[in-house]
């Protein structure tokens, strides 16, 4: 915010080393933090006010608050980059140096900044009896010693002889970063809704339903993301279902009161202006809702708003609205929420979206990373250069746990990684929360780990090709206890350990994949199912133990016993069609693009930058055109839609074909013809039929 935002004067720092130069940059941005948090000024404010550097007389920043409650904040800040700032007596004694000179209207030894700023101060407190507070800023975990703060109030006494004017405030790491949370928490969303008719409870809590004109519910939308901050799930975009919301928005506007049903909104408070103060209920009553969430309904929101924008007449519908005011019953508004969407298809996944937990690892993602983190089901996922989603990390944190009994309970369903309780796999996974170094690095492997065996996979046959198709989570795991995983969650800001253990991963993978086929044969026989040993528990482990004993030169496998064979090639099964018969993916399920080659990724990359909703898409069980685009809302089919979209980018050397069922992937990452050969499970059939 302060060093890349280009708020603070850093010109007498040219010229100087990285070394010498990040320490007190950062030294100079933690002081305008304290500003801030002391003051509540923006961050311009707060930089102008920083007067660190030469003949700074002890002073880091001063800050002169006027006005009918003058105040003044001496600022001293101590950074530390592993969190261990010193909180020696030097410290106080330089800011008391500091206020004396102030003090005795002596300003010339300060810079010419601290001049002006230390002139300021002192023309403040010779205006009457005004309090003065030295902040000192320790970017430390642990409190300050005892000696410390002796050391300040000594000093205080010297000022406080003739009335109690100076104070301190020490600030530490966690205040700090409570204040950056803070800084990039989403804003409390303000929604303006007029009911007519309507009706009110006002036990156990305040509680308003009624009907809003559809014009007024499209105008919520223009907040984003937050407005939908307590769903459990985000709009799901384009979907048949949204499909003809917006139809009968736009070609029976007067029925769809009669069709939908309705929007509720928690909010923490309700402002209400009525118009008739005998006869309230017969006019309009307008609604101003603080903190507002629009926890059912999401659905209906987004598509009101895309009928409203395509289709004037759609503005005249009338939308039912249930409004709760919370206030700050944090419970109730989750049992309202889970209440609220038991009417609809809801999986265990949405409700991981109430889960503190789930909101603190996004918030330090951001801050800490600068990446983002999905939670709701159907958000919008990140590119993989941005950052995750939370099945993403679940499944990367299930391989690297210590046990492998995780990879191998997700190698069947990923829907176990929700259970909850003593033998679910959530809490095992996200209790105590895990840091966001070790999720992220997590992460990296696990994409490395299948990236390789994508590479391997038609580089093998039989029982070889069923390993890197179902042992994905095995070979993870496997992968993760053969690498030095000391400091997976050590603060690592230039992500080094990552960068080191993803090229180690792939030699790694190459290695291990030939070594557990061949130990299952040894283990199970030939004649076991690959799939069935990796799903299950007691095996996977027999399987580490026997991997990770290593094995002496005359027990290795033979590495190129499953390497494939030049033959015939197999016919493609019918995609689409095997992921319907075989219900892999439900209605609604989320597509994102995901290119074959680079040729494909530089020829999109600025059309798709153009509109984000380019890039995605829904699973409807259609056997001809399964995939509604979010851009149009239109259904395709997967090749049909690839081919569309080559056109509208104006790929002139685009092939004249495509797979489209390769090209959209879930949020796994893996494809749609990935599922299809999964769920065929034809490479497995093939081995035992052999």
């Amino acid at each position: 915010m302060y060093v890349d935002g280009g708020l603070l004067d850093l010109s007498d720092l040219e010229g100087k080393s990285d070394e010498e130069r990040e320490p007190r940059t950062l030294s100079r941005a933690l002081a305008a933090q304290a500003v801030r948090i002391v003051t509540g000024w923006t961050p311009q404010e707060a930089s102008l006010v920083v007067i660190d550097g030469m003949a700074d007389q002890g002073i880091d920043a001063i800050a002169v608050v006027d006005g009918a409650d003058p105040h003044v904040y001496l600022v001293q800040a101590k950074w530390s980059k592993t969190g261990k700032a010193n909180c020696d007596r030097s410290a106080v004694m330089e800011l008391l140096t500091g206020l004396r000179l102030i003090d005795d209207e002596d300003f010339a030894p300060f810079n010419p900044r601290g001049q002006q700023l230390a002139e300021r101060a002192k023309n403040v407190m010779a205006s009457g009896p005004v309090p003065v507070t030295q902040v000192i800023a320790l970017m430390r975990a642990e409190e300050v010693t005892a000696g410390f703060r002796v050391a300040i109030e000594n000093g205080e006494t010297e000022f406080n002889r003739h009335g109690g004017v100076l104070g301190h405030r020490i600030i530490l790491a966690s205040e700090v970063w409570t204040s950056v949370r803070e800084d990039i928490a989403p804003k409390p969303v303000e929604l303006a809704a007029d009911l007519f008719p309507w009706f009110a409870i006002s036990t156990p809590y305040e509680s308003y339903q009624g009907v809003v004109e559809a014009e007024q519910v499209s105008q919520w939308v223009t907040h984003g993301s937050s407005l939908f901050s307590l769903n459990i799930r985000n709009p799901l975009g384009r979907t048949p279902i949204n499909n003809e919301i917006i139809d009968t928005l736009s070609r029976e506007p007067a029925h769809f009161w009669y069709f939908n049903n309705g929007v509720t909104i928690l909010c923490e408070s309700a402002e209400k202006v009525q118009q008739s103060m005998r006869f309230p209920q017969s006019r309009p009553l307008s609604l101003t809702l603080r903190n507002a969430s629009v926890v059912n309904g999401a659905q209906t929101v987004r598509s009101v708003a895309e009928a409203v924008a395509a289709d004037e007449a759609a503005a005249s519908a009338q939308v039912g609205v249930r409004i709760i005011v919370t206030g700050k019953a944090v419970d109730f508004a989750k049992q309202a929420t889970q209440a609220t969407n038991r009417q609809n298809r809801v999986e265990a996944r949405d409700f991981i979206a109430l889960d503190p937990i789930q909101a603190a690892i996004l918030e330090e993602m951001r801050a800490e990373l600068r990446l983002e983190y999905s939670v709701r089901r159907s958000e919008l996922e990140p590119q993989p250069d941005t950052g995750c989603s939370v099945v993403e990390a679940a499944c990367a944190l299930a391989c690297a746990h210590p046990d492998s009994q995780y990879a191998a309970r997700i190698a069947t369903t990923l829907d176990v990684l929700w259970e909850r309780g003593s033998q679910g796999i959530y809490d095992a996974l996200f209790r105590p929360q895990p840091g966001v170094y070790l999720l992220w690095n997590a992460v990296q492997v696990l994409r490395q780990v299948r990236r390789t065996l994508h590479e391997l996979r038609p580089r093998y046959a039989g029982r070889g090709a069923a390993l890197a198709e179902y042992g994905v989570y095995l070979l993870a795991h496997l992968v993760f206890r053969r690498l030095d995983a000391d400091a997976i969650d050590e603060p690592d800001p230039n992500l080094e350990w990552a960068e080191r253990s993803v090229h180690e991963t792939k030699q790694l993978v190459r290695e291990l994949l030939p070594i557990v086929a061949g130990v299952i044969d040894e283990l199970y026989t030939e004649r076991s199912q690959i799939r069935s040993v990796c799903s299950d528990v007691a095996r996977c482990r027999e399987i580490t133990r026997r991997v990770l004993g290593g094995p002496g030169p005359d027990h290795l496998p033979d590495p190129n016993k499953y390497r494939r064979v030049p033959a015939q090639r197999k016919r493609r099964p019918n995609a689409v069609s095997v992921i319907i018969d075989k219900a892999v993916l439900a209605e609604g399920e989320a597509l994102t693009l995901s290119p074959r080659n680079r040729f494909e990724v530089e020829a999109l990359k600025g059309w798709l930058a153009a509109d984000p909703k380019r890039a995605r898409a829904t699973w409807t069980p259609h056997r001809t055109k399964p995939i509604v685009w979010a851009a149009d809302g239109l259904q395709y089919s997967p090749s049909g839609l690839i081919s569309r979209m080559w056109e509208l980018a104006q790929w002139e050397d685009r092939p004249m074909a495509n797979q489209g069922t390769a090209r959209w992937a879930i949020s796994t990452g893996e494809t749609l013809a990935e599922l299809a050969w999964r769920a065929l499970g034809e490479l497995e059939s093939s081995e035992e039929s052999a």
